[in-house]
């Protein structure tokens, strides 16, 4: 059942582009929404035995054995979440049909290989993938062909080809070293040989590609005009799934499955992950256009996952997956309501912004909701997830990294106050009279995320117990 999870969308993709199939095209979109729908509906609610199950014809075609655990599917679950956001933003920014129609077949395909990256168990699976989610992202941030956005998607495919380089690289220097490339495997040999000098190097390369991946500090460079010039839509998808799953999620996998407990590794993480929450948060701060302030803040928010992987420890590994999960939902939302506020004001910069909370409730209190979770207020859903990353960072003897995170947020908290003081409270600003409230299309997106963020924040037991303990079997 799992690998229908990859070939549904691409065969769609192929069906939907064909010549006589006209009238199908038309309902590109909508398939999207489905298919969102159908895989979040599966992860939730189908059993066990259903995920290992297999149809003959499926498994005499494709050769490929998917890994499905606790976090999978969690990634899954964000995946279509995300997907189903992105796609109804897009519904309400992109007037044209036949745009429309384009945009939904590469957010589809991007579907397509983020599944395949979160169910691959080999290293070459995960690269292909990898690759077919970079190719797509570089095509969705370009898609209105402006200036900015082909300058943003330039730098995004420079710093991407390096890192596919560096990912390469690190492969072909494991299969010397173990002769194969799946997971199980190599975690085998490289228990055994972790002090081999090309084993090293591979899992440096690795950890520097996936790095640029996530837009971590100091490989940053290309995220904050990808995600700023990027389409509304793209914005959404790429802050709210695409970085985390290949960039994020990869490099969970790999250090929790792959290579070997190693505090060089750890304290690595550690490094980067603070580097990444301070210099993103700091940022952010001096950010006055709505979506590159947000941009910053996805860095910083990135940092806090990595640092609790950083940990080392399975309560570290826990929280990294489940801030994951939280920052793919609230940073969604922040995003969607920029494309709000955006499009019906027709205004980006903050400065020029203000009081429109009275003009648009909805946006403006969903805002809300999401800018608290970012920071960690309780009882949202980011404030369980910071907390959880902070005692497993506390318990492995780091306090000093700890102690730092708790900083952080008050700034994350210090820039998020500024932003919606600017932008929604206070005296509504010149020639912004007749704003309304945006459509139907960004509402529902607005209030499922921020449903979402209440919900299980208030749910923490039954999230932990279900999701999130079972992660320890991964170590």
């Amino acid at each position: 059942m799992a690998t229908l999870l990859i070939l549904l969308p691409l065969a769609a993709v192929v069906l939907l582009n064909l010549p006589m199939h006209k009238a199908l095209n038309k309902a590109a979109f909508w398939f999207g929404v489905l298919l969102c729908l159908f895989q979040a509906i599966l992860v939730t609610q189908a059993p066990a035995y259903v995920w290992n199950s297999c149809p003959y014809y499926v498994s005499r075609l494709v050769k490929f054995f998917p890994m499905v655990d606790s976090l999978t599917l969690v990634m899954l679950l964000s995946i279509s979440i995300v997907g189903f956001v992105a796609l109804l933003t897009a519904r309400y920014s992109i007037r044209d049909n036949e745009r429309l129609f384009n945009f939904s077949n590469l957010v589809i395909l991007a579907f397509g290989g983020m599944n395949g990256i979160v169910l691959a168990n080999d290293l070459f699976s995960l690269y292909v993938f990898l690759e077919v989610t970079a190719v797509t992202s570089f095509i969705l941030i370009a898609f209105h062909g402006d200036r900015d956005a082909l300058e943003g998607t330039f730098k995004y495919i420079v710093l991407s080809a390096a890192a596919t380089a560096m990912i390469l690289a690190a492969i072909a220097l494991l299969f010397i070293v173990t002769g194969s490339v799946s997971f199980r495997s190599l975690q085998a040999v490289l228990t055994a040989s972790s002090s081999n000098p090309l084993v090293m190097t591979a899992i440096i390369l690795l950890a520097a590609g996936l790095f640029i991946k996530s837009g971590l500090v100091p490989f940053h460079g290309w995220l904050p005009d990808a995600y700023t010039a990027a389409p509304a839509a793209t914005s959404v998808l790429l802050a709210g799934i695409v970085t985390k799953t290949t960039g994020v999620y990869t490099l969970i996998r790999l250090v929790t499955d792959v290579f070997a407990v190693s505090p060089t590794l750890n304290t690595l993480l550690l490094i980067v992950g603070m580097v990444s929450i301070l210099v993103g948060a700091l940022a952010a701060l001096g950010q006055s256009d709505f979506k590159r302030m947000l941009a910053y803040s996805s860095i910083s928010q990135v940092g806090y996952i990595i640092l609790g992987l950083g940990a080392g420890t399975a309560l570290g590994v826990a929280g990294a997956v489940f801030h994951l999960f939280n920052h793919s939902v609230f940073k969604s939302l922040l995003f969607v309501n920029a494309a709000a506020v955006e499009q019906q004001s027709g205004a980006r910069n903050m400065d020029k912004l203000g009081g429109i909370s009275d003009k648009m409730p909805i946006t403006g209190a969903t805002s809300v909701i999401a800018f608290l979770s970012t920071a960690g207020i309780p009882p949202l859903a980011g404030f369980w997830s910071k907390l959880i990353i902070i005692i497993a960072v506390w318990q492995a003897g780091h306090s000093h990294y700890a102690a730092l995170a708790i900083l952080a947020s008050l700034i994350t908290l210090a820039y998020f106050l500024s932003m919606q003081r600017r932008v929604f409270f206070g005296k509504l600003a010149p020639g912004l009279d007749l704003l309304k409230e945006a459509c139907p299309w960004i509402i529902v997106s607005a209030c499922v995320l921020a449903l979402i963020t209440i919900g299980i924040g208030v749910c923490i037991p039954w999230i932990f117990g279900t999701f999130l303990l079972p992660i320890r079997s991964i170590l």
